[in-house]
């Protein structure tokens, strides 16, 4: 048996129905080389073992858990990490996808790893926090739109699947979740670099209900700033608009 851990912010599916319709939302998109990140007690596992012709590997922080794993699922030998998917190096050479119910309390920092991976990344399957997967997914002009919704949807198409009851894991989260898939962007939005990019996506957001000329005013000279966009919040700019912006920022912002 296994103990749950609260600072690790453990809640494990246990829903059969909800794993295989996890497992089906993967299979509509590339899985030949798979991680799973945190199996904890691999009820999502036990169904991505199944697949064929899939070289799986899984990533969990908790040694206890991996015991656990292991004497459940003698066949995760050499296919498990003992680690923080937050630190680890890219588990293949090669692109790969990433599947997992992520630990709520570090849900943002996955993204922002998968995002450092996104050149090799060819589809996220994972479970969020409602609230996050409608921030990932979020528009323009939506409430809950910020440096999550832009910075992953610059980079990839994000499909909100469908949502998941507390009742489904163990023990119940206080908050409902939510299953989000990412395909890369066929087409991403031109922009001068990825860094300027970053950079005016968090400092426009850093301070959102002001006006956008108010909030970046130190990243553009003074005659760009008068220009009818910097009008707009943060919250009222597209994607792509955010990414035009990178090439009329100051140049000693380069």
């Amino acid at each position: 048996m296994y103990t749950l851990k609260k600072s690790l912010g453990q809640h494990f599916l246990k829903d059969e129905n909800i794993c295989r319709k996890i497992v089906a939302a993967l299979q509509q998109c590339p899985h030949s080389r798979l991680l799973e990140v945190g199996p904890g007690s691999g009820a999502l596992t036990n169904y991505l073992l199944a697949l064929s012709q899939t070289d799986f590997k899984a990533v969990e922080v908790d040694v206890e858990k991996v015991d656990f794993l292991l004497h459940t699922y003698p066949q995760l030998k050499d296919k498990i990490i003992a680690g923080s998917f937050l630190e680890m190096e890219k588990p293949f050479s090669g692109t790969f996808t990433v599947i997992g119910n992520f630990p709520y309390n570090i849900s943002s920092q996955i993204l922002f790893k998968i995002l450092d991976w996104k050149d090799d990344v060819e589809c996220v399957v994972g479970m969020f926090q409602k609230e996050m997967a409608q921030r990932v997914a979020a528009k323009e002009g939506s409430r809950v739109y910020g440096i999550t919704s832009v910075l992953t949807q610059a980079f990839f198409s994000v499909e909100y699947l469908f949502e998941v009851n507390e009742k489904c894991f163990t023990p119940p989260p206080k908050v409902k979740s939510a299953v989000i898939r990412l395909l890369p962007q066929k087409n991403i939005p031109g922009m001068k670099n990825e860094e300027l990019f970053f950079r005016l996506v968090k400092t426009a957001f850093n301070q959102r209900r002001k006006k956008l000329r108010n909030a970046v005013r130190d990243l553009f000279d003074m005659e760009t700033l008068k220009e009818e966009i910097f009008n707009r919040r943060a919250e009222e700019l597209s994607v792509s608009e955010f990414a035009q912006l990178t090439f009329k920022m100051k140049q000693d912002e380069t």
